[in-house]
C-alpha cells in the first residue's frame, strides 16, 4: 500500500522535486546576476538602469534563457532518438546489444501488455494516434527545442537592435540576425557542450559506477555489460 500524505508524495516524487528546486534556484541566480550585469552595461552607455521586474521581460534575460534551453532540448531529443537505433557496448546509457536482447525480452507477451500504461492500451495498435504516442517523448523535446529556438532568435535580434541603437547604428531585421555569425556562435557554443556532456556519460558509464543510481550499471557488473 502506498504511503499517504506528504511523506508518500515526497518518496514518489523526490527526484523531480529536487531537480526542479535546483532549476529554480539557479535560474533565480541567473536572473539576479544578469540584472546586475545588464544594469552595469546600461550605466556605461548612460542609460537608466532597469528594476528586476522589467529586466525579467527584457530581451537580455529572455535571450540568455532561451539560448540555453534550446541546447538542452536539442540534446535530449536527439539522445532519445539516437538511442533507438545506435548502441554503445558497455554503456549504462545504451539499449542492450543484439546478443543481449534475448535476456531482456524474456517476459511473456501477456505480461508486456498488462504492464503497458493505460494511455497505450486505450490507443489503436496502428495509425497516426499510435505513432504519435510511440514517439511522444522525442517529439515533445523537439517541439520545446523549436519554441526555445524561436524565442532565442526573436529576443536575440531585439537585444542586438538595442545595442545598435545605443551606438547610433541602423536596426537589423530578424532574418539578418538569423544569418549572422553572432546568432550561430551563441547556438553552437551551447550545442557542442551539451553533446560533450552526453558523450561523457555514455563513455564514462562503461567503466565508472555510482551505487544506487539509475544512470549507472550495478557496481559489480562487468565493463562490457550494456545497460543498467
Amino acid at each position: 500500500m502506498r504511503e499517504a500524505g506528504l511523506r508518500g508524495f515526497w518518496r514518489r516524487n523526490s527526484l523531480s522535486i529536487v531537480v526542479l528546486a535546483f532549476f529554480v534556484f539557479f535560474w533565480a541566480g541567473q536572473a539576479v546576476a544578469g540584472w546586475l550585469s545588464y544594469n552595469e552595461m546600461r550605466i556605461e552607455h548612460q542609460l537608466a538602469p532597469l528594476n528586476l521586474t522589467r529586466y525579467l521581460s527584457s530581451s537580455h534575460f529572455i535571450e540568455a534563457t532561451s539560448e540555453n534551453w534550446e541546447s538542452e532540448f536539442l540534446q535530449m531529443g536527439l539522445f532519445v532518438l539516437l538511442t533507438v537505433f545506435l548502441r554503445q557496448k558497455g554503456s549504462a546509457e545504451s539499449n542492450p546489444m543484439p546478443e543481449e536482447e534475448g535476456e531482456e525480452d524474456s517476459g511473456s507477451a501477456e505480461h508486456s501488455i498488462k504492464s503497458e500504461p493505460s494511455a497505450a492500451r486505450q490507443r489503436p495498435r496502428r495509425g497516426l494516434g499510435r505513432w504519435l504516442y510511440e514517439h511522444s517523448l522525442s517529439l515533445a523535446f523537439f517541439l520545446l527545442f523549436f519554441l526555445a529556438f524561436v524565442a532565442h532568435a526573436i529576443s536575440g535580434a531585439s537585444l542586438e537592435n538595442s545595442e545598435r541603437m545605443a551606438h547610433n547604428e541602423p536596426p537589423q531585421e530578424l532574418l539578418g540576425f538569423l544569418a549572422s555569425s553572432q546568432f550561430w556562435f551563441e547556438s553552437f557554443q551551447n550545442w557542442q557542450s551539451e553533446f560533450l556532456a552526453v558523450g561523457a556519460i555514455v563513455l564514462l558509464s562503461i567503466w565508472l559506477r555510482e551505487r544506487g543510481s539509475s544512470q549507472s550499471k550495478p557496481v559489480d557488473a562487468p565493463n562490457e555489460k550494456t545497460g543498467g
